[in-house]
């Protein structure tokens, strides 16, 4: 092997290999930071693996017929891993059906590996299987490029800043495309490109990453003081239509209900969200968020004779008795008992 093979060898394996172990990092704290790491640890573990498949191939076209194998079915995870790291990021609940994305195309290319092996069915792979995986790389691409389409359009408008968030998923999406791109104009230009491409796009998403941990760095800056300028009218009206979400999913009905917890849910950063919410709106979190769970205590007041007045307050998100109380009294100017004694005399009058 020529000095110039051995670079290319070096590079090449060198992404893959940290790949692995930024894999089994993110797998590790993963359960006590956020559920979203398990799928980033999956994008990043079957990449490596596709890579140090691509890399030894490359250097020994008689590599054992098993790791090509297993290289080119590692394919298969690596688009719903993909979309499910990037629906997870925009959803701050757990509760993705992830088995749905990974379980059956995961089975159907195992199944076909045992009834078809890469030794004695090379064609096989090459011609159909292969691309069957390719394609389906693809289409969990435009998904998550649906899911990232209020992102991508921000790259077309003027005066609208991308939070640490977006830029980041913009990232692992623009990186794992441009992987897809490389081995699919490989036949074009060389077998390598894939692997070059995979550790140059790596070392960038860690030197963002690790730009992303230190807050005071200009790439993930976010200001705590509002600058004079108001939001954009476009992205009030966008805001304010995710704000729907807030009633639809009974997010105000957690008492821990926090600003940062609806601006992850939205996508926005908890200072862009509080001056929303002070400047186009007029109001504080708090009031925003009472003015749901009082919307609902009074529905749940005239339509249920099973629960208590306190019951229902604690249902809606109060922490406390006096606090559902001061707080209705507040927004509606009469208490929850009188509100309700009223309601059922004027639908008895």
């Amino acid at each position: 092997m020529n000095f110039e093979n051995q670079l290319i060898f070096f590079f090449s394996a060198l992404g893959a290999f940290n790949g692995f172990l930024l894999s089994l990092y993110f797998g590790i704290v993963a359960q006590r930071k956020k559920f979203s790491n398990y799928f980033l640890a999956l994008l990043l573990l079957v990449l490596s693996i596709r890579i140090i498949k691509s890399v030894f191939l490359f250097f020994n076209p008689n590599l054992f017929s098993v790791f090509v194998q297993i290289g080119l079915s590692a394919c298969v995870l690596i688009g719903p891993a993909l979309y499910l790291y990037s629906v997870s990021q925009l959803k701050s609940s757990n509760t993705i059906k992830w088995w749905i994305h990974i379980i059956p195309s995961f089975s159907i290319v195992i199944i076909l590996g045992i009834l078809y092996p890469y030794l004695g069915n090379r064609e096989l792979w090459t011609k159909f299987l292969v691309k069957g995986i390719y394609f389906q790389w693809l289409i969990y691409i435009l998904l998550t490029g649906f899911k990232l389409k209020h992102i991508l359009k921000k790259i077309f408008s003027k005066n609208i800043k991308f939070n640490e968030v977006e830029v980041w998923l913009l990232s692992i999406f623009a990186g794992v495309s441009i992987i897809w791109l490389s081995y699919n104009i490989g036949s074009y230009t060389s077998y390598i490109v894939g692997a070059l491409s995979f550790s140059f796009v790596f070392y960038l998403l860690v030197l963002l990453w690790l730009f992303k941990q230190n807050k005071n760095t200009l790439f993930f800056e976010e200001k705590v003081k509002y600058e004079n300028k108001k939001i954009d009218k476009e992205e009030v009206k966008l805001i304010i239509e995710k704000l729907t979400v807030i009633n639809n999913e009974k997010l105000f009905k957690n008492p821990n209900l926090k600003l940062s917890d609806i601006a992850k849910q939205l996508n926005i950063s908890t200072h862009q969200l509080s001056q929303l919410l002070n400047d186009n709106l007029g109001k504080s979190f708090s009031l925003f968020i009472n003015e749901f769970r009082i919307e609902e205590a009074k529905q749940l007041l005239i339509s249920s004779e099973i629960y208590t007045i306190e019951t229902i307050g604690y249902d809606c998100g109060f922490n406390s008795k006096s606090t559902f109380f001061t707080t209705f009294k507040k927004i509606t100017g009469t208490t929850p008992a009188q509100y309700k004694k009223t309601r059922f005399q004027k639908q008895n009058n």
